[in-house]
């Protein structure tokens, strides 16, 4: 259940589009990092008293460990003014009214009313939010001015404004727009579906290519079938049934303490092996030696169902190096680092690579 507290702002430490990072003291329990999405609570300063929600603070999650600010009750935000009725983030306390891209007060509604083709688009998807930047370094590398949405589904965090990474990618002209989809908000676009939202990428934002990845935060159960992950499956379905091209990228480890992330992820073997039941192509990493040898044979059941597509790595490492450097932007994944879990990046970017073909 929720854990409730107030707390005092001592500082803001840093902010990006839609978020702001604080340090913020708790009565008793020390000072604390907090985050605050000013359109949904107000900004808060310095002196400011917050109701925190600490329930991420008393599990000791990672990627969503901060206390979140759920009200500045002496400083709220102005009430939304505009069009818009689609209620996302639907019965819960911060309950936010957008407008959608399909719905029909939107100038968009005319183009998406009757959209039934991505007209053979590629559409990456991924399971992790991590793998975004990776495969946007390689697609890029190859083919420097493909334009590229990111459609966030309401896997891991709700709100976008939580992903620094899609405000530096956006700062550094690698990503193009965001379109948040299902009870996910905060993108340059805001779509009831994925279908709607992949059909808004390419229709209204004139996406190239569409990478199609939860945001940060997934939830695991290490269960078979009880991972947020799953989606990435279904993605691949509506990205068929609309006319495009999915293209599944496989989640790999090679660092991962947990046995079934070891090689090639349940979750991958879940997701497209189990749930996708359109074809796509899978982009099999060559990454040679013993582990390479274990990712391709842990792919190859895949291959009843898909097109297996090796894809050499070559030139990746220094790709990404150079991306993180240039973009500003944390290779990270499950707190593991570049160079300390390099098949997994590797892999991600061979499907970066690969859709890079598929462009011509």
């Amino acid at each position: 259940m929720i854990r409730w507290r107030k707390g005092t702002v001592e500082d803001i430490r840093r902010e990006w589009p839609g978020a702001v990072e604080l340090d913020v003291s708790i009565g008793g329990e020390g000072t604390h990092r907090a985050l605050a999405y000013p359109a949904l609570v107000g900004r808060p300063e310095p002196g400011d008293t917050v109701l925190l929600n600490t329930t991420a603070l008393a599990m000791g999650l990672g990627t969503g460990g901060y206390a979140m600010v759920v009200a500045v009750p002496d400083r709220l935000p102005p009430d939304p003014e505009g069009p818009g009725h689609l209620v996302k983030a639907r019965y819960t306390p911060l309950q936010a009214t957008v407008l959608g891209a399909d719905e029909q007060d939107s100038p968009h509604h005319a183009v998406l009313r009757d959209a039934d083709s991505l007209d053979a688009m590629p559409v990456i998807v991924a399971d992790l939010h991590s793998a975004l930047p990776p495969i946007l370094a390689a697609l890029l590398a190859a083919r420097p001015g493909a334009r590229v949405v990111y459609v966030m589904p309401d896997g891991g965090a709700l709100p976008a404004w939580f992903s620094m990474s899609i405000a530096r990618l956006k700062d550094a002209g690698a990503l193009a727009a965001t379109v948040t989809v299902g009870q996910a908000f905060g993108g340059d676009l805001e779509a009831v579906t994925v279908h709607t939202g992949l059909l808004a990428a390419r229709l209204v934002l004139e996406a190239d290519v569409v990478v199609l990845a939860q945001g940060p935060g997934n939830l695991g159960t290490g269960t078979k079938w009880g991972f947020s992950g799953v989606s990435a499956g279904e993605a691949v379905n509506a990205a068929s049934v609309l006319g495009g091209r999915p293209v599944g990228s496989l989640r790999v480890s090679e660092g991962d303490g947990r046995e079934r992330h070891l090689g090639v992820s349940h979750h991958s073997l879940t997701a497209y092996g189990r749930v996708a039941l359109a074809r796509a192509d899978i982009p099999v990493p060559e990454l040679g030696g013993h582990f390479g040898a274990r990712v391709a044979a842990g792919a190859a059941p895949l291959g009843d169902r898909h097109r297996l597509v090796p894809v050499p790595v070559d030139g990746l490492h220094e790709t990404l190096r150079a991306a993180e450097k240039d973009w500003g932007v944390r290779l990270s994944t499950m707190g593991r680092r570049l160079d300390e879990d390099l098949p997994y990046f590797l892999t991600a970017a061979a499907a970066g690579r690969h859709t890079a073909a598929l462009l011509g």
